[in-house]
């Protein structure tokens, strides 16, 4: 995957279609790319009590929580809306998305927000440092970006 690092909207790209596809492995060296060594990714939601959780992972850990469940199920998540902003070295996305099985299903599986933020290093290069995200549920919708 050719990814123009000198974007930050390139790199946040680049994510997307990193896990998305049908069933079956992904090419994880672009996570290896496109990451900082020492991000985070961290999954939000509520226990069935509704209490707040968070998974907090490292690059390594996302791929261990989730390479069984793309290797064995289509999954596409679609950004419909990017909100990007840019200071120094600096840049922070709000990405609304959506998560299909199919890129043809007409209804979303689920919808949801991912805040990203990226780090520009001496490099050059722009690499996601921290992504946090959460999917809507009742009482909690997607609303203007």
């Amino acid at each position: 995957m050719s990814v123009d690092f000198t974007d930050p909207g390139a790199v946040i790209d680049a994510m997307y279609a990193m896990i998305s596809g049908p069933a079956g492995p992904r090419d994880w060296s672009v996570q290896d790319q496109i990451f900082h060594p020492e991000a985070r990714q961290m999954r939000t939601g509520l226990d069935a009590a509704g209490a707040p959780w968070i998974r907090i992972m490292s690059p390594k850990a996302y791929v261990d929580d989730v390479a069984a469940f793309f290797a064995a199920n289509a999954f596409y998540e679609v950004e419909t809306a990017r909100r990007l902003q840019v200071f120094g070295n600096m840049a922070h996305a709000w990405s609304v998305y959506e998560a299909r099985t199919s890129p043809d299903d007409p209804t979303p599986e689920r919808r949801g927000i991912n805040s990203i933020q990226l780090y520009r290093g001496e490099d050059g290069r722009w690499r996601i440092i921290s992504m946090i995200w959460d999917n809507e549920r009742p009482g909690l919708s997607v609303g203007p970006v």
